[in-house]
């Protein structure tokens, strides 16, 4: 009786939606990938890496507003959940469709809990949640500043990080390299706590990642 009693208090773990889609999301992973194989090609590097079980942290470099598109298209057993700043929703027509896109608006100007909790949600339900921590396309150098919301959001998640570098904005029939990395275990910070020491902990670590992943891709070269 006891351990009847037992599993009926567990509650349910939901399962991560693979087979989600949706018309629009189709249809821009569709242009990706025309895109991406003739007028603006990609290489990405170690796309296999893409295959980690959701729920993630899918977090990259900001080069230009492409950069959503690029990423959608290598994952392909989940539909990412972006968070984008909410001067996007210029009109309601925009902002249906980045509704669609299962866009997370956040206001960057002010301490946004609500966007917040609807990306700690997201991650609950077992989703990818698809991050800039750079906050801006417009700066002097790679993760010059990371934002400490997406470090804050990894911790309390206690989700893996995949760091992915996008080597430039696109380019007219030249290759745009991307670079994926090895999904970043962060337990051991988790198990420090949550302080502000972790946090920063965290985002120097995420930085020293994409330096890495920078010096990969000049390597190649």
């Amino acid at each position: 009786m006891s351990n009847k009693a037992e599993e009926k208090k567990e509650p349910e773990k939901k399962v991560p939606a693979e087979k989600e889609r949706t018309f629009l999301y189709t249809f821009l992973r569709m242009i990706a990938c025309v895109n991406g194989h003739t007028l603006f090609p990609v290489k990405y590097h170690h796309k296999e890496r893409f295959n980690l079980q959701a729920p993630y942290i899918c977090m990259s470099n900001h080069q230009s507003a492409y950069d959503p598109v690029t990423l959608a298209y290598p994952c392909k057993k989940y539909e990412v959940r972006f968070v984008g700043k909410k001067e996007l929703n210029i009109n309601k027509f925009v902002a249906w469709v980045l509704a669609k896109l299962h866009m997370i608006t956040v206001d960057r100007h002010n301490s946004d809990m609500a966007a917040m909790r609807l990306c700690a949600k997201t991650l609950r339900d077992g989703y990818v949640l698809g991050i800039f921590p750079e906050g801006t396309r417009h700066h002097k150098d790679l993760m010059e500043e990371v934002e400490t919301g997406a470090a804050v959001l990894a911790l309390r998640a206690k989700v893996p990080i995949l760091p992915v570098y996008i080597e430039s904005k696109p380019r007219f029939l030249r290759v745009n390299h991307v670079y994926i990395g090895e999904p970043m275990d962060i337990s051991d910070l988790c198990a420090q706590g949550f302080n502000t020491e972790v946090v920063e902990a965290l985002c120097s670590r995420i930085r020293d990642t994409f330096f890495e992943l920078r010096k990969e891709c000049q390597e190649r070269k």
